[in-house]
C-alpha cells in the first residue's frame, strides 16, 4: 500500500497524526476521569485502580477489534472513529453527572462502586480510540509488520505523554471539567477534519459542524444534574479539586469536590453553622495557656476566624496546601492575614518538618471528600506534632468515622496511633449514635487524666466564649483497638479502613436549628466540613 502524503509543516503522515492524537486524547480522558469520578466516589486507590483497569481493558478490546478489521482500513475509517469519539465525549459532558449520581447507589461492594460509572462513561470512547493504532499500522505503508507496529506505538506513546502533561499541568489548573471535555472533543473533531482534507465530503462537514455545536452546547449547559443547593457565586477547578462557593439564604458554603467543607453565616461570621466546629473550643478547657495555634487545613477558615474573634491573645497559623482555597477564603469568607493570622501554602507535614515554631494547640482538619491524607495519620506524623507542641501542648484532630461498629475502624486506628505518642487521648462523637460523623479526638502531652466531671466543672468556671456542656457530654477516654492496626509511614491502610463507611449516612449536626432539620446527611463515606 502506498504511503499517505505528509501533512506539512508537521511532517507527519495522516496515520501518524491519528495515532498521536489518539494518544493525547486517551490519556487526557484518563486523567479527566479521575476528576469526574472523585467527587462522587472519592480518589482512593480503588477508584484509581478501577480507572486504569477500565482504560486498559477498553484499549485492549479496541486494539483487538481494530486489528481484525485493519485489512479494510482507510482514511475515512480514521475520520469516522474520531467523529464518533467526539460525539461520545459530548454525551459524557452532558450526562456524566447524572450518570454518576445514578450509579452511586447500586448494590455492589464499595471497593468496586465506581466501576459501572467509569465503564459507561469512558469505556466506549477509549474502545473507539483503540481502533486507531492497528488502522494506522495498516495504512503506514511499511512492509515490515514489526517496524510498522513499533513506529505506531512509539508515536502513540509520545501522544500519551503529551496528553498526560498537558492535561495535568495546563488544562486541569485552568479549566473546568466540562471545558476540558470540550478541548478533547474539539481535538478529535479537528483531527477528523484534517484527515479528511482536501477531499472532505459534505456528510463529513455536516457531522463535524454538528458534533462541534453539540460539544459547545453541552459545555455551556454545564451538564445535567450538576446542582448545588443555592446560588453559585464562584466556581473553578484547582490543581487539587473542584471548588465551588454557594450562597443559600444567609449561609455561604465552600464545596470541594461537591462536598461542603466550610460554612459561614453572612450576617454573623463567627457563628458556628455546623455544630461540630464548636468542639474546637474544648482544648481551652484542658489548658489555660493557649496563645499560639496551628491549623493544618484551611478550607473556609471557620476555626481560625472564630479563634481570632473570641480569643484576643491568640495568634493563629494556618497551613493550606491549595492556593486557590486560600484565595477564595480571602475573597469570599472574610479572611485577612494580619499579625495574628499567618497563612502558609504548603503541605502540612512538610511545614511541621521545616518550622522551628512551637505551638500550644495543633488542629488537624485536612480532609478531602474520601479521606484524610495518609501521611497525616501515622505514628511518625504524630511524633512530629508532639515535637512541635510545647510541654503541655494539645493535639486536636477532626476525624470523620463512626464511633463503633464496622465503620469505626479508621477512627479506632487513629485513636490507637495517637495513643502510642500521647499519654492521654479523649474523643467526642458529635452525632451521638453509630452513624458516620465528625469525631473530635484530643490528645494531650500532660499525662494527668481529666474526667468528664472535671471538664463540666471547668466549663462552668471558665469563660471560653461558648457553653460546652452539651459537647462534653459525649466524652470518651477508652476505645477497643486490638483489632485495628497502628498506622505507620510504611503501612497505613487508610483506604481499607475507610472502606466499610462507603454507602453509609454521613451525619453533620447543624447549629441552632429545629430538631427535624438539625442534620445534613451525605451518602459518601467521608466529606470534609470545617
Amino acid at each position: 500500500m502506498a504511503s499517505t502524503p505528509s501533512l506539512s509543516p508537521l511532517r507527519m503522515t495522516r496515520p501518524e497524526l491519528a495515532v498521536f492524537v489518539s494518544g493525547v486524547t486517551s490519556m487526557g480522558l484518563e486523567i479527566l476521569a479521575g476528576r469526574m469520578i472523585a467527587p462522587e466516589f472519592g480518589s482512593s486507590i480503588y477508584t484509581w485502580g478501577s480507572i486504569i483497569g477500565v482504560f486498559l481493558a477498553a484499549l485492549s478490546l479496541g486494539y483487538h477489534r481494530g486489528g481484525q478489521r485493519a485489512a479494510s482500513a482507510s482514511n475515512d475509517s480514521l475520520v469516522r472513529v474520531f467523529i464518533a469519539t467526539a460525539t461520545y465525549i459530548a454525551g459524557v459532558i452532558l450526562f456524566g453527572d447524572i450518570l454518576l449520581q445514578s450509579t452511586a447507589g447500586l448494590p455492589i461492594p464499595s471497593r468496586f462502586a465506581s466501576l459501572p460509572a467509569i465503564t459507561l462513561l469512558f469505556g466506549p470512547p477509549t474502545y473507539l480510540l483503540g481502533y486507531i493504532s492497528p488502522y494506522a499500522a495498516e495504512l503506514s505503508g511499511r512492509s515490515e509488520i514489526g517496524a510498522a507496529s513499533g513506529h505506531v506505538y512509539a508515536v502513540g506513546t509520545i501522544g500519551s505523554i503529551v496528553g498526560a502533561f498537558a492535561t495535568t499541568f495546563v488544562l486541569i489548573p485552568s479549566l473546568s471539567v466540562p471545558q476540558i471535555g470540550l478541548v478533547m472533543g474539539v481535538i478529535s473533531v479537528g483531527t477528523a477534519v484534517v484527515l479528511a482534507r482536501p477531499n472532505i465530503t459534505r456528510r463529513e462537514v455536516y457531522w463535524s459542524v454538528g458534533v462541534s455545536i453539540l460539544l459547545v452546547a453541552a459545555t455551556v449547559s454545564g451538564g445535567i444534574g450538576l446542582d448545588s443547593a443555592g446560588r453559585t457565586v464562584y466556581h473553578t477547578q484547582t490543581a487539587y479539586q473542584e471548588l465551588r462557593v454557594v450562597d443559600a439564604g444567609d449561609t455561604r458554603t465552600l464545596y470541594l469536590d461537591r462536598q461542603p467543607h466550610s460554612a459561614m453565616d453572612l450576617d454573623d461570621p463567627t457563628r458556628h453553622v455546623f455544630d461540630y466546629t464548636s468542639y474546637f473550643h474544648v482544648p481551652f478547657l484542658l489548658s489555660d495557656d493557649i496563645d499560639r495555634v496551628l491549623f493544618v487545613g484551611g478550607g473556609g477558615f471557620t476555626g481560625p476566624r472564630v479563634f481570632l474573634e473570641k480569643y484576643p491573645d491568640v495568634t493563629v497559623d494556618v497551613v493550606e496546601i491549595d492556593p486557590e482555597v486560600v484565595s477564595v477564603a480571602k475573597e469570599y469568607f472574610r479572611v485577612e492575614e494580619s499579625d495574628r493570622l499567618n497563612i502558609y501554602t504548603m503541605d502540612g507535614r512538610q511545614y511541621l518538618r521545616e518550622t522551628n515554631q512551637t505551638y500550644d494547640l495543633i488542629v488537624l482538619d485536612a480532609y478531602r471528600k474520601d479521606k484524610v491524607p495518609f501521611q497525616l495519620t501515622t505514628v511518625e506524623f504524630m511524633r512530629l506534632t508532639s515535637d512541635r507542641l510545647d510541654e503541655d501542648g494539645i493535639l486536636f484532630a477532626n476525624v470523620i468515622s463512626a464511633p463503633s461498629g464496622p465503620a469505626s475502624q479508621f477512627y479506632r486506628a487513629e485513636y490507637k496511633t495517637m495513643q502510642a505518642v500521647y499519654p492521654q487521648v479523649y474523643s467526642f462523637p458529635t452525632a451521638g449514635s453509630v452513624v458516620v460523623q465528625n469525631i473530635e479526638v484530643v490528645a494531650t502531652k500532660d499525662a494527668t487524666l481529666v474526667t468528664r466531671d472535671d471538664l463540666q466543672a471547668r466549663n462552668q468556671q471558665r469563660d471560653v466564649g461558648i457553653d460546652l456542656a452539651a459537647e462534653i457530654s459525649s466524652y470518651r477516654n477508652t476505645e477497643p483497638t486490638d483489632d485495628v492496626p497502628l498506622l505507620r509511614d510504611d503501612r497505613a491502610p487508610v483506604d481499607s479502613l475507610l472502606d466499610p463507611m462507603v454507602g453509609q449516612r454521613y451525619v453533620v449536626q447543624k447549629a441552632n436549628e429545629s430538631e427535624e432539620n438539625e442534620t445534613t446527611t451525605e451518602t459518601a463515606s467521608i466529606a470534609a466540613v470545617s
